[in-house]
């Protein structure tokens, strides 16, 4: 038997009767005879939710409405609501004041999806979802695993939650992104909005002539009068996925496909650079061979190694992969791999050992998702865990010279192909944040007129991908990233993109090309993410820079 207070709790209180009373207390004491229940006394279960939580904790005036969905563990503080048809699964915790509208999920769980099984025998994780005092959830949202939405904050009817909301946001949309402060009514950048929709627009405008200044007929360079390289292929292959939402307008579709995948060298599964050894254009009695030649084992530093990157993205925008596997990578044994991580000169070098990991952790991503071997993942990670230094949450040690430039730059790239691309928490988020604005206040390489692709970016992903785990500093970060959003978005030139350095001066790097446009639409979109601006972009990266693992990956 229905009553009105099971879809309208909150009238509880004020108008039930002692038989009303009698009724809930008795159904809460059968609660408590199969669950674990810590409950004030002013609470409402309504006895048709679905509540089969492993532990249940309810503050004063707090209700669950009918039809609601309870499982794992559900903590809600005083004045909570759980309103009709809402889902509360995993982990979820919730502050005082939260009210959650009807027919909305907040799913604190997630499943494995690797190929090797199907997707209901896959293992489940749960990172749980915070949610802060005094927050309003509309009806119809779903929040996902590992968010945490800060105190005051509201998110509209419909909105897809998958990263931390801030406090005092008012967020909408799927995926949801701030439309408001609370406090002041203001829009979040202020201007940023509308400079980043123009930047966008002319951007797209103007993406075919880019691509078509770099096309020479037979191949593309990353500008006019430059050498032909692999790496110049698959950045128009990203600047038209993110601009065209297509493959570039020359050459065909399969002539590119044809002209990436026949680059792999079957033997090591790498990507020579044109005219290298091993190359198609080599033939034997040019030194021919594959990049393994030098005798010192495979080749997993420099070009031939990002190819594994830049190369294997390209085909995945193109909806296809490599011929081969990276044999280079999955024919390392665990003691092979730990003896190779060992030798890397982290202290000196941590850039360029950075750079080897992530060739390393992108080969055994190849693997897994084209041709089903799984490589040897725990090593790598083991490793990675027990060299990440607590005192500044990164690997390496700055020097007198550089100060932290390298480490941060290794880390950037060490993470992006590990724990960024696999979709799994920094060990140390908290101190990588301090290390990375340490960093970003040297006037060596922020300061004026100073900085580039590379070091904008070795700055902004760390932040970005620390952020989606602590709000340590965030203040600070956001600074950072509109001074150089604002920066970039002044870069554009007219027909010919972005240049690698957006500075003064002579130089290629200072020319635009294929690089630098590529680079910078990435860096461009992960300022504003970080600021919670994506969405008025209209792309989002899904190549090298894509913000969440590629399906399958998650481990």
């Amino acid at each position: 038997m229905t009553s009105k207070f099971d879809f309208c709790p909150w009238l509880y209180w004020d108008h039930a009767t002692d038989e009303d009373r009698r009724a809930q207390e008795s159904h809460l004491a059968g609660l408590r005879a199969r669950i674990a229940v810590e409950a004030s006394e002013k609470v409402f279960v309504s006895p048709l939710a679905a509540v089969h939580a492993d532990s249940l904790r309810m503050g004063d005036h707090s209700y669950i409405a009918a039809h609601a969905y309870v499982t794992d563990t559900l903590v809600m503080g005083d004045d909570c609501t759980l309103n009709p048809y809402a889902v509360a699964r995993g982990r979820v915790v919730l502050g005082d004041a939260v009210r959650v509208g009807a027919h909305t999920s907040l799913l604190g769980f997630n499943h494995g999806v690797e190929p090797d099984r199907p997707v209901f025998r896959q293992p489940i994780s749960s990172k749980g979802i915070t949610i802060g005092d005094d927050v309003w959830i509309g009806s119809n949202v779903v929040v996902l695993d590992g968010v945490t939405i800060g105190a005051h904050a509201v998110v509209g009817a419909g909105a897809v939650v998958t990263k931390d909301v801030p406090a005092w946001a008012m967020v909408a949309g799927n995926p949801a992104r701030p439309i408001r402060d609370r406090r002041t009514g203001s829009r979040p950048g202020g201007d940023l909005e509308g400079l980043l929709a123009a930047f966008a627009d002319r951007a797209r405008d103007q993406a075919e002539a880019v691509l078509a200044r770099c096309w020479t007929g037979e191949r593309y360079v990353d500008r006019p009068d430059a050498p032909p390289t692999v790496r110049a292929w698959c950045d128009a292959v990203e600047i038209a996925d993110l601009l065209l939402g297509g493959p570039p307008p020359v050459p065909a579709r399969e002539e590119i496909v044809a002209f990436l995948r026949d680059r792999q060298d079957p033997a090591t599964g790498l990507i020579p650079e044109i005219g290298a050894p091993g190359s198609p254009e080599r033939t034997p009695d040019q030194g021919g061979g594959g990049p393994e030649d030098s005798g010192g084992g495979p080749e997993l530093e420099g070009v031939t190694a990002y190819h594994v990157l830049c190369a294997g993205y390209a085909l995945d925008l193109l909806g296809t992969g490599f011929q081969h596997p990276v044999h280079a990578v999955h024919d390392l044994t665990g003691k092979d791999l730990t003896a190779a991580l060992d030798a890397l000169d982290w202290d000196r070098e941590a850039w360029t050992s950075g750079s080897v990991v992530d060739a390393i952790g992108t080969g055994l991503y190849r693997n897994v998702a084209g041709f089903g071997l799984r490589g040897d993942l725990e090593t790598l990670y083991g490793w990675l865990t027990t060299r990440c230094r607590p005192s500044h949450g990164m690997w390496g040690e700055p020097d007198s010279d550089a100060g932290w430039l390298m480490v941060v730059n290794g880390f950037y790239r060490l993470t992006r192909g590990t724990y960024a691309q696999f979709g799994l928490p920094l060990p140390y988020p908290e101190r990588a944040v301090d290390t990375v604005l340490a960093h970003a206040r040297d006037p060596r390489y922020f300061h004026g007129d100073t900085g580039n692709a590379c070091n904008v970016l070795d700055v902004i992903h760390p932040l970005w991908l620390a952020g989606r785990q602590t709000a340590h500093r965030r203040e600070e970060g956001e600074a950072w990233a509109r001074r150089h959003l604002r920066r970039a978005l002044g870069g554009w030139q007219d027909g010919a993109g972005l240049s690698f350095a957006l500075t003064g001066g002579t130089g290629a790097a200072r020319l635009p090309g294929l690089q630098g446009t590529e680079m910078w639409l990435a860096i461009i979109w992960l300022l504003a993410d970080y600021l919670g601006l994506s969405g008025a972009l209209g792309y989002r990266p899904r190549g090298i820079h894509r913000p969440e693992p590629p399906p399958g990956l998650e481990v």
